[in-house]
């Protein structure tokens, strides 16, 4: 009976850890106007300081969109593999300059991770 208890409790707080991190998208659109100045998503978005942000979600590192200029660090990093998931966007969005020294983003970060996990799910809204 405790193991069965235990179980479940363990169930119900992953269940409830993995709801959180999915986001809200719909939050995540009114955390995105801290970004907006530099970056754009949606329908005809452009670059502007930084990268549209259109599909950024799932893609690699320093490479989307093609004709934006990324900084050398993030470039090392895709052509390393990596690409741009949750678990990397949270890092990212948390402290830029942490995550790629020598990154030009200027964005100190969002340090709220409800504001990470809302954002993030916004993003992905965005193929």
């Amino acid at each position: 009976m405790k193991k069965s208890l235990v179980l479940t409790a363990v169930l119900i707080a992953g269940f409830a850890t993995a709801a959180h991190a999915a986001g809200d998208a719909a939050k995540g659109e009114k955390v995105f106007k801290k970004c907006q100045a530099c970056h754009a998503v949606g329908e005809g978005a452009k670059n502007k300081v930084g990268p549209a942000l259109n599909g950024v979600v799932g893609s690699k590192i320093g490479a989307h969109p093609a004709d934006y200029q990324f900084s050398k660090v993030l470039k090392e990093m895709g052509d390393a593999g990596k690409v741009w998931d949750e678990a990397t966007l949270t890092e990212w969005l948390k402290n830029p300059k942490a995550f790629a020294p020598g990154t030009k983003m200027a964005f100190a970060g969002l340090k709220k991770d409800d504001e990470l996990a809302d954002v993030i799910a916004y993003l992905a809204t965005f193929k």
